[in-house]
């Protein structure tokens, strides 16, 4: 199987200038990796039948410890394929899985966060250093050089981030982007995890789209399109948007 056996979208896509005025709207598609591909193909081509012609994927390199382009050479197609149409390729995390237990004081953060994706809570900053590179090699070796980097589940520590800021252009908060050109913009997210969090986040994730100024980031994850309330949240955002110019990460930093 390769690329030219899913459905395409055009490619044709004007580089981004170097300085972009104006609202804008900065969508962020997690955990792209082969078990996700088809779910994650169909989600952005959903995305640009609705105007959003950049965004930024954040590409889990070994799911379990395995390349994901030995796994799944056509999503290894596919990202070039969207890299060349102007979507942002980002690393998130190694294999995004915790394997360490959290330090006492933040376990219950954590946990809220993301549990067991919380992947860098409680790593040394050794195995940080390590886990970072591992994962940026795999995405190099698909032929993809991200120039930005995404926790999973934004548990993010001080050995993470000093690892990031020398390997990497930025990396994304929960609050907002940091690197080469920093802004304070909280991600709107939808929640799975919970009854509470799959009850209250597409009312969160509409007001708080209603109060985004320069900047609108919305996070978007496969399992959302699985809830009809997550899906007519995430549309009603985009048509309140449409004036805004859609962006990648990369195109902001």
């Amino acid at each position: 199987m390769t690329l030219a056996d899913f459905p395409r979208f055009s490619t044709d896509v004007a580089a981004r200038p170097s300085r972009i005025d104006g609202p804008k709207l900065a969508v962020a598609l997690h955990d792209v990796e082969p078990a996700t591909f088809r779910r994650c193909h169909d989600i952005r081509e959903w995305l640009y039948d609705r105007g959003v012609d950049r965004v930024t994927l954040l590409v889990i390199p070994a799911p379990q410890l395995h390349p994901f382009a030995t796994r799944s050479p056509e999503l290894a197609y596919w990202l070039l394929d969207r890299q060349d149409a102007g979507d942002a390729i980002a690393q998130h995390g190694l294999r995004h899985r915790q394997t360490r237990p959290a330090r006492f004081g933040t376990r219950i953060v954590r946990h809220w966060q993301g549990g067991i994706a919380a992947e860098y809570a409680g790593m040394s900053a050794e195995a940080t250093a390590e886990s970072v590179e591992a994962g940026r090699r795999v995405l190099v070796d698909a032929g993809v050089t991200p120039r930005g980097f995404v926790a999973p589940a934004y548990a993010y520590t001080g050995a993470l981030r000093a690892v990031l800021a020398e390997r990497f252009d930025w990396w994304a908060t929960l609050l907002g982007l940091h690197g080469n050109a920093s802004s304070r913009s909280p991600a709107l997210c939808l929640g799975t995890s919970s009854s509470v969090k799959r009850g209250t986040s597409p009312l969160v994730v509409r007001a708080g789209a209603r109060f985004s100024r320069d900047l609108l980031r919305l996070d978007l994850h496969p399992a959302d399109f699985d809830l009809p309330r997550h899906v007519d949240a995430v549309e009603r955002v985009l048509e309140r948007a449409q004036h805004r110019a859609a962006v990648s990460y990369d195109d902001l930093c």
